[in-house]
């Protein structure tokens, strides 16, 4: 019997999607943006010590090439031929820092994750030797001086790791944010990888200058940092190298394909929503929470609590564009919390199933501060909190409550950002694996008070990265003229509350917050003894007040 003929699609892209609680590899039609196909693996996260976030750079490489290959047998099954596959991009999260050895590629220390705060200390002790009136820090990268950053991070792993420092001293040690890890391991490891960085990711490392796009010589000495580790800096749309695939991947068809694109993740979604145009913006629902939007060429710095970062440099010839961004740390982390810590979720879907139930948080507000506050706030001594417990209090109303908490942290940089921009957003555009909950994504055209639009297909972080890998220069099977881009079919939520309940609720919400900070140093908030606010307690207290109470309640019910 013959073989049956393979489909013929037209030129395909695929996509690595690397985020922090997750991998994925998708592939595209480059001249509809159809996705054909994808594979996902969910990844481990490890917490050695309170604040610590880590995760193994090996485990990460392995999901990549697991979904790689089950993405190919995929479009195997399905008839299509993966020859078509003609580039390769990559979307990463940010800030996380690996070292690794270049000449056997084996990881020096394990991946410190954005979300990490075991640098607390070290932000401290260099802040004081900033300059007040001479912030060259914020200036040059148009960062706060953080935890976030892979700076401060790279800083504690070069003090306190021995083998990291060994490996410095003798010249065998790379450092790279996930994307350098990924690319050079995928483009042959230590028999040739390319070791490069692109612009987006470069700007959140804190050594960047976003002005003259180099490595800045004082922002490296500040930090301690030897440029020797450093990857070169390249633009998000070229060709960096070919696929090399290891000896355990079967998907011997991607061998030599190139990889030709590389953006931060919310950087990919930004130019996988297409806002190519100064003022357009979007809002990505991931493990945070990240609104950016599009300055242009323009450099603009916040006077409320964003960040300046670059949004995209689509081309080697190409101008680099700028985006003002609103982080918020904890948004899907707080529902796999729920799930993993507490227990009150059997899966992450199960949310949206428990907060319908009530359709109310009933008086109870949850502020996920799990590793202190991001924007606007910046204040790494909050903890997380829940407030308003009442007896009658259920893990329903604090599902609701959780979900609101995303809402309205969203709303706080929305603020914010219609303040430094100084035209209000007429609806917000939204992605990511949290906007398949219609309950969230009604609540949050309420609490903004203006229209919440979800693209149908939701997988724009890796779509970004697709459209920049096939437009590269010596790829060109995706063009990104606004003539040639597909229309996109949206699905759009409209607010169904009153603009006075909004406030009373998001005023209520921000008085929790200020009871959330000063727990890391024991500094009392600005609000003690607030009468307003019946409860504020840390959540490690207060799980172990809820399983006491659920035990005592079983006992009196009778339930085993």
């Amino acid at each position: 019997m013959a073989a049956a003929k393979k489909a013929v699609l037209g030129p395909l892209v695929g996509a690595v999607d690397q985020g922090t609680s997750s991998t994925r590899f998708l592939v595209f039609n480059s001249k509809t943006a159809e996705l054909l196909s994808h594979h996902q693996v969910e990844l481990k996260q490890k917490f050695p010590k309170e604040g610590w976030v880590e995760q193994d750079p090996k485990e990460i490489l392995q999901s990549v090439y697991e979904c790689i290959e089950r993405t190919c047998e995929k479009l195997t099954q399905l008839n299509i031929d993966i020859s078509a596959i003609k580039a390769i991009g990559v979307s990463n999260q940010r800030e996380t820092t690996v070292v690794w050895d270049k000449y056997t590629g084996e990881p020096l220390y394990n991946a410190v994750v954005w979300l990490d705060l075991r640098t607390q200390g070290t932000v401290e002790t260099l802040s004081k030797r900033i300059p007040g009136n001479n912030n060259f820090v914020k200036s040059k990268t148009g960062l706060p001086l953080s935890t976030y950053f892979s700076a401060v991070k790279l800083h504690w792993i070069l003090e306190n790791v021995r083998k990291v420092k060994k490996a410095v001293e003798e010249e065998r040690a790379l450092f790279g944010t996930i994307d350098s890890w990924l690319i050079w391991s995928l483009t042959g490891g230590p028999n040739g990888g390319v070791h490069c960085t692109d612009v987006t990711n470069a700007s959140r490392t804190m050594l960047f200058n976003i002005h003259s796009l180099e490595w800045d010589i004082e922002l490296c000495k500040f930090f301690e940092v030897p440029m020797t580790i450093l990857p070169n800096i390249r633009s998000s749309s070229e060709i960096y190298g070919l696929m090399k695939i290891s000896h355990s991947l079967k998907a011997g068809a991607l061998e030599g394909v190139p990889l030709s694109g590389c953006l931060g993740d919310q950087s990919a979604a930004l130019v996988g929503q297409m806002c190519f145009h100064d003022g357009q913006a979007k809002n990505t629902y991931g493990t945070g929470c990240f609104l950016l939007c599009n300055t242009g060429q323009k450099c603009v710095f916040s006077d409320h609590g964003l960040l300046t970062t670059v949004a995209y440099k689509l081309g080697r010839d190409k101008p680099v564009c700028y985006a003002l961004e609103g982080s918020v740390a904890i948004a899907g982390a707080v529902v796999r919390w729920l799930r993993d810590n507490l227990g009150i979720l059997k899966s992450s879907e199960e949310i949206e199933k428990l907060a319908n139930e009530v359709g109310t948080s009933y008086g109870c507000y949850f502020v996920p501060a799990f590793s202190g506050l991001y924007a606007p706030y910046w204040e790494p001594s909050a903890r997380g909190i829940i407030c308003g417990l009442t007896q009658f209090t259920n893990k329903q109303h604090i599902a609701f409550a959780a979900l609101e908490a995303v809402c309205f942290q969203t709303r706080e940089i929305l603020d914010a950002m219609n303040k430094d921009c100084g035209i209000p957003l007429s609806h917000l555009q939204v992605d990511g694996g949290m906007t398949n909950n219609k309950i969230l994504m009604q609540l949050q055209a309420d609490i903004l008070c203006i229209p919440v639009v979800k693209p149908s297909m939701p997988e724009t972080t890796a779509l970004g990265a697709a459209m920049a890998a096939g437009a590269a220069e010596g790829v060109g099977v995706w063009s990104l003229e606004p003539e040639d881009l597909s229309a996109v079919t949206m699905e759009r939520f409209e607010p169904q509350i009153n603009e006075e309940e909004s406030e009373i609720r998001y005023a209520t919400w921000k008085k929790a917050v200020q009871k959330s900070m000063g727990w890391a140093t024991g500094q009392p908030s600005t609000n003690a003894g607030d009468p307003n606010i019946f409860c504020s307690v840390p959540l490690g207290f207060f799980i172990v007040t809820s399983m006491v109470m659920l035990i005592g309640a079983r006992y009196i019910s009778g339930v085993p």
